[in-house]
C-alpha cells in the first residue's frame, strides 16, 4: 500500500484536484531559497513561511474556528501545558477540512519533501497529536521536544512539524512566541510570533526543543491558534519510542525544575501504558489534571 493509500477513497478523491486553498505558486516560487534557509537554520532545521493560505481561505478559516466553548475541545491541562485540542476532523467545518486535506495532498507533501530534503513522508490525517490548537490567556507550553513515534502505526518515525497560525490579530505583548532553543538547552535560537496566515516547518527529532512557556496575556476573549499538522516516514523496524520530553529553561528556579521533571516522568509512564493497553486520553486528562491540582496545594 502506498504511503497516500491509508488516506482512504473519499479523501484521495478530494485530492486529485490542483490545490486550490494553499498558495502553492507562491511557495514554489521560492522553493530554492526557502530550501537553503531551511537547512541551515538555527538552532536546527526550520523556516517561516507567511501568507500560505490564499486570503479568502485564510479568512473562512479564522471565520469557521472552534468557539472557546465548543464541546469537542479537550483540554491538556497540567504543570507543562495549559492548552487545547481538537483531534476530530469530523467535527470541523468544511474549509477546516479541506485545509487539512491540501495539506495530506499529493502535491504538498511533495513540496515539504523538497522543502525539508526528507523523502517519502506520510501525512497524518487522524491528528495523532495534531489537529486545531488553542491557547486561552494566562496559558503556556513549556519547552519541549514532541514524541517521536506514531501511536498506532509503530514503524513511523515523526520527521517534520508544520504549525499553522490562524489568528485574526496578535500583538506582540500578549506573549506566545514559540521559542526554538538549542539542543543542550543554553539558549534560544528563534521566536516566532503567531501572526495570522503564518506557517512554521520544522524537523523534529528527540532535541528539537520549542515552546512557549510564559502564560499569554491576551485578553479574555482571544486565544492562540493553530493548525498542527504532522508527518512521518515509515522506517524498515520500528524507531526509538520517546515521549514528549518537557524541559526547564537554565534560569528557572529548582521548584520549578522538579515539577516539570516530575510531570514529564507521569507524562512518560502514561504514554507507555496507553501505547500497550490502547487506552482513551480521557483517563491522561483527569490523571495530569489531579497532579496539578495536588502540586498546587503544596
Amino acid at each position: 500500500m502506498g504511503r497516500f493509500g491509508r488516506l482512504g477513497g473519499g479523501m484521495m478523491r478530494a485530492m486529485e484536484t490542483a490545490l486550490e486553498l494553499v498558495d502553492q505558486t507562491n511557495l514554489n516560487a521560492a522553493l530554492e531559497t526557502s530550501s537553503e534557509a531551511y537547512r541551515t537554520a538555527q538552532p536546527y532545521p526550520h523556516i517561516v513561511l507567511d501568507d500560505v493560505l490564499h486570503p479568502d481561505a485564510f479568512a473562512a478559516a479564522v471565520r469557521d474556528f472552534p468557539g472557546i466553548k465548543d464541546e469537542f475541545w479537550k483540554g491538556y491541562l497540567h504543570v507543562n501545558e495549559t492548552k487545547y485540542c481538537n483531534v476530530y476532523p469530523d467535527t470541523w467545518a468544511d474549509s477546516l477540512q479541506a485545509i487539512a486535506r491540501e495539506f495530506c495532498s499529493p502535491e504538498f507533501v511533495a513540496y515539504l519533501e523538497k522543502l525539508t530534503g526528507i523523502d517519502d513522508l506520510i501525512p497524518d490525517y487522524t491528528m495523532d497529536g495534531g489537529g486545531l490548537h488553542q491557547t486561552l490567556r494566562g496559558g503556556h507550553l513549556n519547552i519541549h521536544a514532541d514524541f517521536t513515534t506514531h501511536h498506532t502505526h509503530e514503524n513511523w518515525a515523526r520527521r517534520v512539524n508544520i504549525l499553522l497560525y490562524l489568528n485574526e490579530e496578535w500583538h506582540d505583548e500578549w506573549g506566545g512566541k514559540l521559542e526554538l532553543w538549542d539542543q543542550k538547552m543554553t539558549a534560544c535560537h528563534a521566536r516566532v510570533t503567531p501572526a495570522g496566515n503564518r506557517m512554521l516547518v520544522f524537523s523534529t527529532a528527540d532535541d528539537t526543543f520549542h515552546g512557549h512557556p510564559d502564560g499569554l496575556t491576551c485578553p479574555p476573549d482571544m486565544a492562540r491558534r493553530s493548525l498542527a499538522m504532522y508527518y512521518f516516514t515509515e522506517e524498515s523496524a520500528p524507531p526509538v519510542r520517546r515521549s514528549t520530553n518537557y524541559q526547564a529553561r537554565p534560569d528557572e528556579g529548582r521548584a520549578k525544575k522538579a515539577a516539570i521533571a516530575a510531570d514529564r516522568t507521569v507524562l512518560d509512564v502514561y504514554d507507555r501504558v496507553k501505547r500497550r493497553l490502547g487506552i482513551s486520553d480521557e483517563l491522561a486528562h483527569k490523571v495530569l489534571h489531579s497532579v496539578d491540582r495536588l502540586r498546587r496545594k503544596k
